[in-house]
């Protein structure tokens, strides 16, 4: 039995959230004390019915007022988009809180929210802390630790490369644009185009670890491949000639020159299915770093024995956060981002 434990709520259960309740019912350095649910039909329900466990004891409510009422360590809060002022009150209530929600840097972008959370941390006497895969990890924990093995670096790339109709859930099709006409699609803001304020804080994660600053972070024109033949998929088709495989580039620059660059690769067809033949490869992470040594490195998912592989993006997401809960409890209160934490000590991974 482990000698500490922390009493935890989940806030929300979308994908990520409930990999969070079934890790806190099956890892015993966690106690789950309450969940709350957005939609009607999970209200009042077990937690383990809704994630397909077994029963957790834990009912799960629509009632804000009496979830923050709760005596709790952490709160871990996975809404898609994260309200600061509700975080805040957390926060002022005496409870820790960690996010797959946006915020996981204090880049300048998120300074007046910042501001709000550290003051909060204060008032409460509490912690902040925002992770996930990427941002949050992947683009920005990975290319430092590996900067650890370098002797010098001119340049860093990272590469997000996602298999849409394989490795996504099927609402990405309509919410990414994917089947819209090309020129409509290159003239209208995109969902990964408004998120570079959120990758950017990878990029000042990184410089901040290097002991740089970036001078200004700019956007590559958006690359598009449509699709040769119409493209099915569980809830319709991609039609021929519409967007099938996008690319975004955004590019941090210090001392006058490109030192770290975000690549976002979504496709839902493979080189045969798109014009042009854009040959991507397997969805994964990929991190190069030009230097001396040139090195790279690479995470994905493990290929099965049949040959079949899934990509574990929303575990990778809820554990690189719940996976620094014990370590953001314990620390002194504030915004603690990657690098205030340090080296994460994962507890109770290794169990029967």
């Amino acid at each position: 039995m482990p000698e500490k434990t922390y009493r935890v709520i989940q806030w929300m259960t979308g994908d990520v959230g409930q990999v969070g309740i079934r890790h806190f019912a099956d890892n015993p350095v966690f106690d789950l004390v309450g969940v709350l649910v957005h939609t009607p039909e999970k209200v009042g329900k077990d937690a383990g019915d809704i994630v397909g466990i077994a029963p957790t004891g834990v009912i799960t409510t629509d009632d804000v007022e009496s979830i923050t009422a709760l005596d709790a360590d952490c709160v871990f809060y996975t809404p898609v988009i994260m309200d600061v002022d509700t975080v805040c009150r957390l926060l002022r209530s005496g409870k820790n809180v960690v996010t797959t929600s946006g915020f996981f840097h204090p880049s300048p972008d998120f300074a007046a929210d910042a501001e709000k959370i550290r003051a909060a941390c204060e008032d409460g006497g509490t912690s902040f802390h925002g992770g996930g895969i990427h941002p949050g990890y992947a683009g920005d924990i990975l290319p430092l630790t590996l900067s650890r093995v370098m002797n010098r670096i001119d340049a860093i790339h990272v590469y997000e490369v996602v298999d849409v109709l394989k490795d996504a859930p099927i609402d990405h099709i309509d919410w990414m644009g994917f089947g819209k006409d090309k020129d409509k699609f290159l003239t209208e803001p995109t969902i990964l185009g408004l998120g570079q304020p959120f990758f950017a804080q990878s990029m000042h994660m990184i410089a901040d670890g290097l002991g740089v600053t970036i001078d200004e972070v700019t956007a590559a024109e958006v690359g598009v491949a449509t699709a040769v033949a119409d493209i099915p998929h569980d809830e319709g088709v991609i039609p021929k000639g519409t967007v099938a495989a996008q690319r975004h580039q955004w590019t941090a620059w210090v001392g006058g020159r490109p030192l770290i660059t975000l690549h976002a690769i979504y496709v839902t067809a493979g080189p045969d299915g798109l014009e042009p033949a854009w040959d991507w490869g397997e969805t994964r992470y990929e991190i190069v770093i030009e230097g001396d040594p040139a090195t790279e490195l690479t995470l994905k998912g493990v290929r099965r024995a049949d040959g079949t592989m899934s990509h574990p993006g929303y575990d990778w997401t809820a554990m690189g956060a719940i996976n620094a809960i014990p370590d953001v409890c314990d620390a002194p209160p504030g915004w603690l981002n990657h690098l205030d934490l340090g080296l994460i000590r994962p507890r109770g991974l290794v169990r029967r």
